[in-house]
């Protein structure tokens, strides 16, 4: 599944009616549904299916959601040339700009329905199939329910209130179906339905890589819990926690560490490397080539802005770490994050990193001036090489690229990218939410070997962190928790831990945002943070989080245009 390529005969519509009076013979490039369902040519249409993670451009990044939860998140500005460049990104980042008519919100929302769709088209021919024909035919119904689970997911937290279309459904049924026909509760799931359905059924290895596994679908369901278990009201405030579904959580990831077949990588670079995609903590990724006989690659174009503009780069500058963000990697004295006191002065701006200690996983997820670009010691990063350093500063996201050396590295001018594997689920997050399951349900002693075990790996991830001259990037300390020793492991605190860990594994990888909304801390942990921030960077003035609407995107104008009315608006848009 590597090398999985468009399928694009597969999925061209068919011709209307009007068209006749012009053909009087069967047009070309067209498929039947008689030719579509052959055992052969519905498995092709499972490949589309899969074809399509991966499929995105960078005015709608949604395999690493990096415009939708990092830079609404606090932990990066949007980057670019100013404001105005992608600038329904400014209005994602400043919130009190966004409108209903931003086109990357139209745009996300539709190319997910793509996914559905045709995850929707495989399954109705798979479920036609008699098994004697096509033998893996349960197999294939759990991967296109994974796929579609996935597809649903990320238009979940992103919408909140979204229509489910599934394969039973006609195409005509289409336009009768509302985004608030379903609950908030029973769209979730029937998300958690379609991974459940998926664990079940899918192998614990599969031959090809990439392919759903059951640890993905058991991770996944997890997952969707967790979100399902934070109850909300019609105004997107969270209102309570159901205990039940955190059980299941903690449930579904012991499958998944039961399993042996996961594990952290040794060092947590490993995870942003292409020569160890699909390591042992890649649970399930979405897998890109090059040089695959498709004209340009399978290559990452959704993380196309995000490289440096020096001359072995040249574009785009996008998704700046904040320095808010870069502050919460200091440690103290203790080597453990400085929860309240992280941001009382700013690290960014002196370009120090020796006075203050820090945790390593600082200079694997952020590009700072003078320090190695990638691990290359012989390519120092320069402030120079920042797009709008006036605007944005000069610091810059690393965990999306690479070397230009690489071999997965492409170029497709302007912009340029790689064939580097982006992790959906990773061992990490099953660990941490596990662990926030635990504490949630009170039982925060189980959860600190949980938490200690990611920290113990961002300790022992320091081998690539050095200067050409032999020392260490920055001035690095990092502790596990000690209760008793270095701490006093309440369950009060333990949360703390919870979130802030959470940030330090997860930073610049597109899922910050959904985490405050999860958790209900949305409002006051961005509006705290447009007050001190905005003193910091110019394109932050007027920025403001509204409780109760900017939780979730507004269905865009188009999309309530397209439906004569029949979707409604989100809270407070």
């Amino acid at each position: 599944m590597k090398n999985i390529k468009y399928i694009a005969a597969f999925i061209i519509l068919m011709i209307t009616a009007s068209c006749k009076k012009y053909l009087d013979e069967n047009p070309q490039g067209v498929v039947s549904s008689a030719d579509l369902s052959t055992a052969t040519n519905t498995d092709a249409m499972v490949t589309a299916a899969y074809s399509y993670l991966g499929n995105d451009h960078y005015t709608y990044p949604f395999s690493s959601m990096w415009a939708f939860g990092s830079i609404r998140s606090g932990d990066a500005y949007k980057g670019g040339g100013g404001a105005g460049d992608v600038v329904e990104f400014d209005q994602y980042e400043t919130f009190s700009t966004n409108l209903i008519t931003n086109g990357s919100t139209d745009a996300v929302f539709y190319q997910l329905y793509v996914g559905v769709a045709r995850a929707n088209a495989a399954l109705a021919l798979v479920n036609a199939q008699p098994v004697a024909n096509y033998p893996q035919k349960v197999q294939r119904q759990a991967e296109l329910r994974f796929l579609r689970g996935h597809f649903y997911f990320l238009l979940k937290i992103l919408f909140n209130h979204v229509p489910w279309l599934d394969e039973t459904m006609s195409k005509s049924a289409y336009n009768t179906v509302s985004n608030v026909a379903l609950t908030s509760d029973q769209l979730w799931t029937n998300i958690a339905n379609d991974f459940r359905f998926a664990s079940a059924n899918l192998p614990v290895t599969q031959a090809q890589v990439g392919r759903a596994s059951k640890g993905a679908a058991q991770a996944y369901l997890a997952k969707t819990l967790l979100y399902q278990a934070y109850t909300q009201d019609d105004k997107n405030n969270v209102t309570g926690i159901d205990k039940t579904k955190l059980a299941l959580v903690n449930t579904y990831c012991d499958s998944v560490i039961n399993s042996n077949k996961y594990s952290l990588t040794a060092d947590f670079a490993n995870n942003f490397l292409p020569q160890y995609n699909n390591s042992t903590e890649s649970i399930f990724a979405v897998q890109y080539s090059k040089n695959d006989g498709t004209p340009l690659g399978r290559v990452d174009y959704g993380h196309c802005l995000n490289y440096p503009m020096n001359v072995q780069y040249g574009c785009c500058g996008f998704h700046v770490p904040s320095d808010n963000m870069v502050n919460a990697f200091k440690t103290d004295a203790s080597g453990l994050p400085e929860f309240s006191t992280f941001n009382n002065t700013d690290v960014v701006p002196t370009g120090d990193y020796k006075t203050n200690t820090f945790d390593p996983r600082l200079d694997h997820t952020v590009a700072i001036p003078g320090h190695p670009y990638k691990y290359q010691t012989g390519l120092v990063y320069d402030a120079s090489w920042s797009r709008a350093p006036q605007t944005y500063g000069p610091l810059l996201s690393m965990k999306e690229t690479v070397a230009y050396t690489d071999p997965s590295f492409t170029r497709f001018p302007p912009f340029m990218s790689s064939a580097k594997n982006w992790e959906i689920i990773r061992y990490a997050d099953v660990l941490l939410m596990k662990a926030e399951a635990l504490i949630q349900m009170g039982q925060e002693t189980q959860a600190l070997p949980l938490i200690n075990m990611v920290r113990q790996r961002a300790i022992n991830s320091t081998t690539l962190l050095v200067k050409a001259d032999g020392s260490t990037t920055s001035n690095y300390k990092i502790d596990i928790y000690k209760s008793g020793v270095n701490c006093v492991w309440t369950n009060a605190y333990a949360w703390q831990a919870l979130m802030f860990e959470r940030r330090l594994e997860f930073s610049m990888e597109g899922y910050r945002f959904f985490d405050l909304v999860r958790w209900g801390i949305a409002d006051t942990y961005l509006n705290t943070y447009f007050q001190v921030e905005t003193t910091r960077t110019p394109h932050l003035a007027g920025a403001k989080f509204t409780k109760n609407r900017d939780e979730y995107l507004p269905i865009s104008l188009n999309q309530i245009n397209f439906s004569k009315g029949l979707y409604k608006q989100n809270p407070g848009w």
